[in-house]
């Protein structure tokens, strides 16, 4: 799947890409009540840059420069911006790690 063929909605979604920059992370608060960190990533596969959103550990696991691959994962849209995520169910693989 291409970065360029995503649309805000779209579920199982299966891309590979570099990862261009990481934003620094911040504190926001969940629904639950909870606090949590994210980092906004840039993924670039060639076709289109998105931006990734990474939570908690996943922020450590990437630097600029790695290329990642997102398994499982789902677009939506924030502050009128198209993001790829993770998600619950979803998987982030760096570098060819299992």
């Amino acid at each position: 799947m291409k970065i360029k063929d995503l649309s805000v909605g779209s579920s199982r979604v299966n891309v590979e890409g570099k990862i261009v920059n990481v934003g620094e992370p911040r504190r926001v608060k969940l629904k639950t009540g909870e606090e949590a960190l994210v980092a906004d990533a840039t993924l670039d596969d060639g076709s289109a840059k998105i931006i990734l959103s990474l939570w908690n550990d996943q922020i450590e696991m990437v630097k600029e420069g790695d290329t990642v691959r997102v398994v499982n994962g789902y677009v939506s849209a924030f502050r009128s911006e198209k993001r790829l995520n993770v998600g619950r169910y979803g998987k982030l693989i760096v570098n060819d790690q299992q």
